[in-house]
């Protein structure tokens, strides 16, 4: 089997290319990544000179690249991770976003429909959700009404980076319904692990408590969030991969949900444990600004389909925890000291032209 991984450098699909290429020695792992601010090239070193690995630097709106790849490396599976996800940068750069997640999900689907692919796995988000969950069963339904656009589809996106992700997530649903291209989508929770650009809340709140700065918090930090830890979401790519049904989506979650406040609080608890003598100043490490112009109250994912092929939780939210914030202590350097993140709540300068906001959460 060939598996082409797009995004394969970045945070999730560099844990999914090393586990691929370890776990299954007889498929050929291809990845293609353009080595935007959020990948690095660290993350896949243990399998860089693999037999079975391949890594094509590019960008996913370049049909010629993507074409010929499809071609060279005679793709049967796609895993679809490429994408801007940063909510922050959405506001002020959405035309961006809706160029990379939406036009360059498009053209990978027409170099998967040209070249017959067996399998198409686009990888989501709850954030599609908005402030509304829906079921496993009303997903079903929805299904066996003919996909019909009924009170059951509640995709409400609610800035514009779920926007990108909803509208691409249709395009896949219209490929599949159109030219019978053999889909599966995949909506998961906030995921966390080693090798997370310190720009979503969890090693950015660890890289800023490492140096002595405050922790910013949009509006009160009661907003709730659902986290697993990464080899989970990678087990549930596998068991998608090769047991999913064609046409499904499924919903990549966990029972577990904490504020983002109390996130913060866990973190500080964390900091001191590992250095009793000196206190921490719980106040002056907690700084609280303004809200997004619109943040979701909470994603609360069912992931009863899921279950039923076979996936469990393997690490708990205190483990998962304990080994990130390890992870992140030990690799304090990982990433480039220029663009890490700082207390500044006012517009940075990013590294690949965007302009940030350094007070995220995810």
């Amino acid at each position: 089997m060939n598996i082409l991984v797009t995004g394969g450098l970045g945070f999730i699909g560099s844990h999914l290319s090393i586990f691929l290429t370890k776990k299954y020695p007889f498929y050929n792992i291809i990845v293609l990544d353009k080595l935007d601010y959020s990948s690095n090239q660290k993350n896949i070193s243990e399998i860089s000179s693999a037999r079975n690995f391949k890594f094509y630097h590019g960008n996913i709106l370049n049909f010629e690249l993507l074409d010929s790849i499809f071609l060279n490396e005679k793709i049967d599976v796609v895993l679809h991770l490429a994408a801007y996800t940063h909510v922050d940068h959405s506001f002020s750069n959405s035309i961006r976003f809706t160029e990379n997640n939406v036009m360059g999900t498009n053209v990978i689907l027409e170099c998967s429909k040209k070249h017959n692919v067996k399998r198409f796995i686009y990888v989501s988000t709850d954030e599609v959700y908005g402030c509304e969950m829906i079921s496993d069963k009303e997903q079903q339904q929805q299904n066996a009404n003919g996909g019909a656009c009924e009170k059951l589809t509640r995709i409400q996106p609610t800035n514009p980076y779920s926007a990108s992700k909803a509208a691409a997530e249709l395009l896949v649903q219209a490929y599949q319904r159109s030219f019978g291209l053999p889909t599966i989508i995949t909506r998961g929770n906030n995921v966390y692990g080693p090798f997370q650009y310190p720009e979503k809340i969890i090693p950015k709140f660890i890289t800023l408590l490492s140096s002595g700065q405050a922790c910013t918090i949009h509006g009160s930090g009661k907003n709730m969030r659902s986290f697993i830890y990464v080899s989970d979401m990678v087990d549930a790519f596998d068991i998608i991969l090769h047991k999913g049904v064609i046409g499904e989506i499924y919903n990549i979650g966990t029972d577990f949900e904490i504020s983002n406040l109390n996130l913060t609080k866990k973190l500080l608890e964390m900091f001191q444990s590992r250095n009793p003598e000196k206190p921490f100043d719980s106040l002056s490490l907690i700084k609280f600004v303004q809200d997004r112009p619109f943040n979701d109250y909470r994603y609360n994912l069912n992931f009863e389909k899921l279950k039923q092929l076979g996936w469990r939780q393997n690490i708990t939210w205190e483990e998962g925890l304990e080994k990130t914030l390890n992870w992140y202590l030990a690799n304090i350097n990982y990433w480039d000291k220029t663009i890490l993140p700082s207390n500044d709540t006012t517009t940075n300068n990013h590294p690949n032209g965007l302009s940030f906001i350094c007070h995220s959460e995810g």
